[in-house]
């Protein structure tokens, strides 16, 4: 594409003829595709429906020289106030299929990894119980190597599809994802997930069903399920607990505008209702700033910063 015809407005036409009119939005708030519910509009969003669509929306950015994201279920973002200029590629809206082959299950990058949760359950099949409150996509899981209570995605992925940068599309078997604690390959590589395969074994589905429902009474009385937010909003350092920190440093229920730590566990910002983004952003600095000044350490967001 020659320098002429890049920009939004020309791309906008060239998305459309890959994946359809109704499936390219042009200033779409992305406020409604956040579990922050924050954050301004995006120039486009686009929703391709299978993998070819996904590399040539992708190709198609990359060629215009427009800024792209892949979105998931906006689970571990913020999006400025201004919102985005450039192209959500929306796959957590798309790619949604799911095929099981004995204890294997196949899931594409949009699926919910609550909802993969409950289909192993279903199935008998067990490895998947960590992952029946992580309100992300599977390709956003691969891309984090998501986890809690002891277990991670690390734990049972097989391998992933994915677009690679020079637009191949490639299975890389997980033991060559470098997956680590909040870390892969996907993600320092700049690979994006189209699909992933879990590696489960049987197990008693009654079992199964009586850990997840487990697991669910302690989210439910430990974390501010309540509220929109983003999860747990920074990394563990190394030796600590940000939770801990954050509530030895007296800071529970600091508020920004609509924005605040929660006090029910120190280790969320929550939306209490017409937060800002900037709101949001404020807490969060003010919380590094704090801890660091009174023990020395500097948390790391787990959620990722976009348009700002």
């Amino acid at each position: 594409m020659s320098e002429s015809d890049s920009g939004p407005e020309p791309l906008a036409w060239r998305l459309r003829s890959i994946v359809g009119e109704r499936n390219v939005l042009v200033d779409e708030p992305m406020s409604e595709h956040t579990t922050f519910r924050v954050g301004g509009p995006a120039d486009l969003y686009v929703i391709p429906e299978d993998p070819g669509e996904v590399r040539d929306v992708l190709a198609a950015c990359d060629e215009a020289g427009v800024e792209r994201f892949v979105l998931g279920r906006g689970s571990d973002l913020l999006v400025s106030d201004e919102g985005y200029r450039g192209v959500i590629v929306a796959v957590g809206d798309g790619l949604m299929g799911v095929t099981v082959d004995g204890t294997e299950i196949c899931c594409q990058a949009g699926v919910d990894l609550r909802e993969a949760s409950e289909m192993a359950c279903e199935l008998g099949l067990t490895g998947l119980e960590f992952a029946c409150g992580i309100p992300g996509s599977v390709g956003g899981a691969c891309f984090m190597n998501a986890g809690a209570y002891d277990g991670c995605v690390a734990d049972v992925l097989g391998s992933v599809r994915v677009a690679c940068p020079d637009g191949s599309l490639e299975t890389i078997d997980a033991a060559d994802l470098d997956l680590g604690y909040r870390r892969s390959r996907v993600a320092s590589d700049g690979l994006v997930v189209l699909s992933a395969t879990f590696s489960l074994r049987r197990g008693d589905p009654e079992k199964i069903r009586a850990w997840m429902d487990e697991l669910t009474r302690r989210r439910e009385e430990k974390q501010p399920l309540e509220l929109p937010s983003a999860g747990s909003t920074f990394k563990r350092p190394e030796g600590h607990f940000a939770g801990k920190l954050i509530m030895d440093a007296g800071l529970m229920g600091y508020q920004v505008g609509g924005a605040a730590v929660s006090k029910k566990h120190a280790g969320f910002v929550v939306n209490l209702g017409g937060a800002t983004a900037s709101d949001v952003r404020a807490v969060i600095a003010h919380v590094q700033d704090e801890v660091e000044r009174q023990f020395g350490v500097r948390l790391e967001p787990e959620v990722r910063m976009l348009g700002w």
